[in-house]
């Protein structure tokens, strides 16, 4: 391979593994596997990707989180640290189209994502148009807050709030 190509195929690579490098550090605690336990303490892009690395291809980190070994607590809650998918793919615009109309593939994606079996995303796009105000409360609302406000609405429909999950 010619040093341009190998060069690419690294820099995908890198951008591709972003979001998963992000997420290492919290599931099953903040020490999970034994790529975390070899670079302990260390920081930078570099660690991040070979803890990750090693923790995914040895399935250690999967043992550990089944067993309760290797550093690993499935009591620990997740948390994302990042931005919004919607605000992230550029789909918040999309989705509140799609709400305010009643229908459209964003509206079918969004559902999807939360979900929603087949059978209730027509329900799920009428309750979500009826109540786009509430959704979209102000012309500047984030993702996070629409997610929120959605599934606030879903929360108080019969048929729809057997898909928001209650914290535990």
């Amino acid at each position: 391979m010619g040093t341009k190509l190998i060069g690419k195929v690294l820099i995908f690579g890198l951008l591709s593994t972003a979001g998963v490098v992000a997420h290492a550090a919290q599931a099953g605690g903040g020490g999970c596997g034994w790529g975390n336990m070899l670079f302990d303490g260390k920081s930078g892009l570099g660690p991040h990707l070979l803890a990750t690395t090693t923790n995914g291809t040895s399935g250690n980190a999967t043992f550990g989180l089944t067993s309760g070994t290797n550093g690993c607590d499935s009591s620990v809650r997740l948390g994302y640290g990042g931005k919004s998918w919607l605000a992230m793919n550029g789909m918040l615009d999309t989705v509140a189209e799609d709400m305010a109309q009643g229908h459209g593939e964003a509206l079918d994606a969004y559902a999807t994502l939360l979900g929603i079996e087949q059978g209730d995303r027509a329900h799920f796009a009428q309750v979500a148009q009826a109540n786009f105000s509430t959704i979209f409360s102000a012309p500047d609302v984030t993702g996070e807050q629409v997610l929120s406000a959605t599934l606030d609405v879903m929360s108080r429909d019969q048929q729809l709030a057997r898909y928001v999950k209650q914290p535990s």
